[in-house]
C-alpha cells in the first residue's frame, strides 16, 4: 500500500506551466486595476512573497480582491489553448490512477479552464474543486477529502505558493512544494513543506512509495 491514498494538486505553476502567461498578463492587470506599477526586477521579487504580502506592495485593496480573481480567471480562460502541462504530468496521473491512489485538483482558477489545458487527461482526476477563493483553499482541501473518503494522515497537497502550503497545515495534512512553480524554492522552504519537490520524477517517487 502507497503511503497515500490522496494526492490534492493545485494547478496552475503545478501541473500546468502557466507562469510564462502570469508574466506576460501581470502588467495589464495592474493598468486595468489602477495599482502600484512594478518593474520586471520587482514582479520576480513578489515570487519570495505570501498572497497577504503581494496584496501589501501592490495596494491591492481587501473589495478589490474578489474582482481581480474574476478578471484573472477569465484571462486565463481565453489563453487555456495556449498553457501546456509540465513533461511529465499526463504520465505521473496515469501512474497514480493504476496504483489505485486517488487525485483531485483545487484551484482558484475557473474548472472549464482546468479541463481545456487537461484536454483528455481530464479523465484521469478523480475530482475537480475549482473556483477556490485566495485564502480559502484549506476548506476545499476537507471538503474533497471528505467526499473521497481520504483520511487526513493519507492525504497530501501538492502547490506551488506558500498559500498552498499554509492551506494544507491548516487542514492536517501534508504538504508537498514544487519548486518549478510561481513561488521560489527558498520562500517555499520557508514556510516548512512536508516535501519540497526539485522535479516531476522526485514527486513521483514519494507519491508512489510505500509506507
Amino acid at each position: 500500500m502507497t503511503r497515500y491514498r490522496l494526492a490534492i494538486f493545485d494547478f496552475d505553476g503545478t501541473l500546468a506551466d502557466s507562469l510564462p502567461w502570469f508574466r506576460a498578463s501581470f502588467h495589464d492587470v495592474i493598468a486595468r486595476f489602477d495599482l502600484k506599477p512594478v518593474t520586471p526586477e520587482e514582479l520576480e521579487g513578489l515570487r519570495g512573497m505570501s498572497a497577504r504580502e503581494i496584496m501589501a506592495h501592490l495596494g491591492v485593496s481587501t473589495w478589490q480582491l474578489p474582482a481581480i480573481v474574476n478578471d484573472m480567471r477569465k484571462r486565463k480562460l481565453a489563453a487555456a489553448s495556449e498553457t501546456s502541462l509540465f513533461a511529465g504530468i499526463p504520465e505521473m496521473l496515469t501512474e497514480l490512477q493504476r496504483l489505485g491512489i486517488k487525485t483531485a485538483i483545487v484551484s482558484s482558477d475557473s474548472e472549464a479552464s482546468v479541463r481545456q489545458v487537461l484536454g483528455p487527461v481530464s479523465a484521469l482526476i478523480t475530482r475537480f474543486d475549482c473556483g477556490a477563493a485566495i485564502f480559502g483553499k484549506h476548506w476545499k482541501f476537507r471538503r474533497v477529502a471528505r467526499k473521497l473518503g481520504g483520511k487526513p494522515s493519507e492525504t497530501i497537497c501538492i502547490g506551488d505558493e506558500i498559500r498552498d502550503i499554509e492551506a494544507a497545515k491548516a487542514a492536517g495534512m501534508d504538504s508537498g512544494a514544487v519548486a518549478w512553480g510561481y513561488a521560489l524554492p527558498s520562500a517555499l522552504q520557508a514556510v516548512g513543506p512536508t516535501y519540497l519537490f526539485n522535479s516531476i520524477e522526485e514527486m513521483m517517487q514519494r507519491l508512489t512509495s510505500r509506507k
